[in-house]
């Protein structure tokens, strides 16, 4: 299976935490930046990314702590081609949506 259609497997099957946060960024709600979900970069699926701003974000549940070397090889990667890897638990998204948002806006807005 190729890249581009585990992405579109993966959109089809998102994640209750997934679809959380996709509410928040979809169709440029989140201050007018363009974000995809499931997006094939390299050999990589990222969870979500805003390819303007170079920002992926990537949610990490129980499964995440078990592969610490894996992650780290990624988010290497994409940090070599310019990308800022900004990771979340899942009970972050879920139990404080607001926080994350907060967190992602100073990412990417600069201070007044």
């Amino acid at each position: 299976m190729s890249n581009i259609e585990f992405a579109r497997k993966l959109r089809k099957n998102q994640t209750e935490v997934e679809k959380r946060l996709w509410r928040q960024l979809r169709a440029k709600r989140f201050f007018g930046f363009k974000f995809r979900r499931q997006h094939p970069i390299g050999p990589y699926v990222v969870d979500f990314v805003c390819l303007n701003e170079k920002l992926v974000i990537e949610l990490d549940g129980g499964q995440h702590s078990e592969t610490p070397e894996y992650d780290l090889k990624r988010t290497q990667y994409l940090e070599n081609l310019g990308f800022t890897v900004v990771r979340f638990w899942n009970n972050e998204v879920m139990g404080n949506i607001d926080g994350v948002m907060e967190v992602l806006r100073q990412r990417l807005l600069p201070p007044p």
